[in-house]
């Protein structure tokens, strides 16, 4: 696994596996990536799919997922996690809910159109305006991908109250956030909070708290942490509580990860790749 130099709200990488590759997990983010080498299949609201080479993948957040090769070669594939709010910010509606793809696998053109920036040079930073032409791009195609019939507006005034409960969220990650504190913060009650929250974050407030700890532990992981410290650093009761989390995240555990972040060169793409370079670097 390749993990390009990050921003905040914006992971991307590069991967290759072969066999098993993860466990059932989820995002709170939107998980955009494009396959350029084998068949990668993964199981998706309840469907077996399958993304070949030049083929789009778009995961909503929260959603349930795993993920495998199709074939014997194993598969490689570069993807993108982008945080909800940067496409609802980008879209300039905030009180629409976030778009939702309803196909898994896509082949739309402008969808590969607006991920090959992102994808262009994984060894060097995002620049800002850079940055801003792939979510203004991306929150377009997803937007014209919607298909729902009815998109219903979210209460105006909530939107300046679920903004406040993220702040105190990532002001205290490491602390942990209780309910009432939250409730005085925003003045909502908790479960209308916890259902403009999705509507606006695309997951609940206690799934964003756990994932700022994964960010942070993360984070320290690379650094050389051990485990045990970088769970008991980023609010985690034990290193088994963190790992039990990553893995929900992740469909890997945090050791496993880690293994894969030390790896410095992905295996070439070989022969049987389908992948064009003038239709889309593969980075072979």
């Amino acid at each position: 696994m390749k993990v390009a130099p990050s921003r905040p709200g914006f992971e991307r990488i590069e991967a290759y596996f072969q066999g098993h590759a993860f466990d059932p997990h989820r995002h709170d983010t939107y998980a955009i990536g494009i396959t350029t080498y084998g068949v990668q299949t993964f199981g998706y609201r309840g469907a077996e799919q399958h993304s070949i080479p030049g083929q789009v993948i778009v995961l909503h957040p929260d959603e349930k997922h795993d993920g495998r090769a199709g074939a014997g070669s194993g598969f490689r594939y570069r993807m993108l996690y982008i945080e909800p709010v940067s496409i609802q910010e980008a879209l300039g509606d905030h009180q629409m809910p976030l778009p939702f793809v309803a196909s898994a696998v896509n082949s739309d053109p402008r969808l590969v159109a607006a991920l090959k920036p992102a994808f262009t040079d994984l060894d060097a930073p995002l620049e800002d305006l850079a940055f801003d032409q792939i979510t203004a791009a991306l929150a377009d195609v997803l937007s014209a991908l919607d298909r729902s019939s009815v998109r219903r507006r979210l209460p105006a005034v909530h939107k300046r109250a679920v903004q406040n409960a993220r702040d105190y969220i990532d002001a205290n990650v490491e602390a942990g956030v209780k309910s009432d504190a939250l409730e005085r913060v925003t003045g909502l009650d908790r479960c209308t909070l916890a259902r403009n929250f999705r509507g606006h974050f695309g997951t609940s407030p206690y799934r964003y708290l756990v994932m700022r700890r994964l960010d942070l532990a993360r984070g320290l992981i690379r650094k050389g942490y051990t485990l045990c410290d970088a769970a008991l650093s980023s609010g985690f009761a034990d290193q088994s509580h963190m790992t039990r989390h990553f893995k929900n995240a992740y469909g890997m555990s945090p050791g496993r990860w880690a293994a894969f972040c030390l790896t410095t060169e992905l295996p070439p793409t070989g022969p049987t790749s389908i992948c064009k370079e003038d239709e889309y670097p593969c980075g072979s």
